[in-house]
């Protein structure tokens, strides 16, 4: 119980200490957990993590704190579960990836992962707290690892394009998107500032203003994705 009480919410010995489905505990009134999560997640998308309070999930439920706090210990915990519930709307229907190579099957994952995280960017600095490894988590990571091996992959090739594309979508849209991320309409005066410079000083950096400031955030997404993708393929036709 001590090491149950411990564990960090959301690291792997929180999670192996979680029932395999959320459990209704005693309480009036009674409330879903999965409601509660999903409330939880239109809040951060609102107002932001910090923001975010039990007492304001409460009132938004029409339940109070006392309620909350029979499935959640605390704030923490509850981000945990909103941070699964994120990666359980990262869907690819398995019937559209039949007849794709494996690049074809792992752009498609990559770009519906990226979408997913571009519609909430108030909870993107979670994603990089831990490890995700909740059920939804789990989930994603046996489907792409296993597409992987299934094309031929090593597991150790598998394993590591897993993570090495992961952490490029997770920084990307964090970059991009996440708090405090510039803004497109910041790119005039970006590009204002670099034709600015002294030519002498930079001369790079000023014949490059256009393409540093001009290209579409989608196009820079695939253009990266790509140049990755192509190291891994170089890989795999050399084991």
């Amino acid at each position: 119980m001590a090491a149950e009480a411990s564990a960090v919410p959301g690291s792997p010995a929180w999670w192996a200490s979680r029932p395999p489905t959320p459990v209704h505990r005693r309480g009036r009134p009674p409330v879903d957990v999965g409601k509660v999560v999903d409330m939880a997640l239109q809040l951060v998308d609102e107002v932001g993590v910090q923001a975010l309070t039990l007492r304001m999930l409460a009132d938004a439920l029409g339940s109070g704190t006392a309620t909350l706090y029979r499935h959640f210990a605390s704030k923490d915990e509850l981000l945990a579960h909103v941070v699964d519930r994120i990666l359980g709307d990262v869907r690819v229907d398995p019937a559209s990836l039949e007849g794709l190579t494996w690049r074809e099957a792992t752009v498609a994952g990559a770009e519906a992962f990226y979408d997913t995280l571009c519609r909430h960017p108030h909870a993107l600095p979670l994603l990089v707290e831990q490890v995700p490894v909740g059920p939804n988590g789990l989930r994603n990571r046996e489907r792409i690892i296993g597409l992987l091996l299934a094309f031929g992959f090593s597991v150790d090739l598998a394993a590591r394009a897993f993570t090495a594309i992961g952490h490029y979508v997770v920084g990307f849209a964090i970059q991009q998107h996440g708090p405090g991320a510039a803004r497109p309409e910041d790119r005039p005066q970006l590009l204002d500032f670099y034709r600015s410079l002294d030519p002498a000083a930079y001369p790079a950096t000023a014949a490059a203003a256009e393409e540093l400031t001009g290209v579409p955030l989608r196009e820079e997404f695939r253009f990266g994705l790509d140049l990755l993708l192509d190291g891994l393929e170089h890989v795999r036709k050399a084991t």
